[in-house]
């Protein structure tokens, strides 16, 4: 529940490493709600969910070094450089001394932030501080991404760089990724989860979502309306 509304109902998937998939459906559908369960930043009125066997609810904070969360508009921090979110976020998850700096050095190097290493959130554009939000996710290395409407808000140019440092990352990771823009699913995602009124109403290989031209709109339009 979420309030009084029930937000999430009879929910059910599973996924592998590799697996790729976009959760689709209309506003309100529960798209962030289910990420912010998974990644334990919202605890569920009922039920449970197992990333390689440990409870979500009971081994809350051993799942939560295995996940990277990017939540949708992110935002806080702004005072912190560039190298203090990361080193910080870093921290949270556990690590620390000369395998946390190695660990910064090596995210940054991947999604190219060496030359704002040094920058105040800030003072950074919206893609940039994207990038940074997105780095604080894989800082630790972890084996499953939840990312909430990854580019919203970004220009197109913004939108492209950040889909490509996305998938550069994504090998053998599990990555669940809500997002409203279809031609992001058709682009990145191998595997579609779809959304209705806090249930999903459909589980498949994005292929079998796809119309003669290769586009998604009128499959999620039937299923998500």
């Amino acid at each position: 529940f979420y309030g009084d509304k029930l937000a999430l109902d009879d929910v059910a998937f599973s996924a592998d490493a590799g697996d790729f998939i976009g959760l689709l459906g209309a506003n309100g559908a529960g798209k962030s709600t289910l990420i912010k369960c998974l990644s334990g930043v919202l605890t569920p009125s009922g039920g449970d969910a197992r990333l390689n066997g440990h409870s979500i609810v009971t081994s809350r904070k051993w799942c939560q070094h295995q996940i990277g969360y990017l939540p949708e508009s992110p935002s806080g921090f702004e005072d912190l450089t560039v190298a203090e979110f990361l080193k910080f976020s870093a921290t949270s998850h556990g690590l620390s001394g000369r395998i946390r700096n190695q660990s910064v050095s090596k995210v940054c190097e991947e999604l190219q932030l060496d030359s704002i290493f040094g920058s105040r959130l800030a003072d950074l554009s919206k893609g940039l501080r994207q990038r940074v939000w997105l780095a604080q996710a894989l800082v630790h290395n972890p084996p499953i991404l939840f990312l909430d409407e990854p580019t919203d808000g970004l220009d197109p140019v913004q939108k492209v760089a950040l889909r490509r440092h996305i998938l550069s990352i994504a090998k053998n990771k599990i990555v669940l990724m809500s997002t409203h823009i279809l031609e992001e699913a058709e682009a990145m995602c191998g595997r579609l989860l779809i959304m209705n009124a806090g249930r999903i109403v459909t589980d498949g290989a994005i292929q079998t979502f796809l119309d003669p031209a290769g586009q998604l709109e009128s499959s999620v339009i039937n299923y998500a309306s």
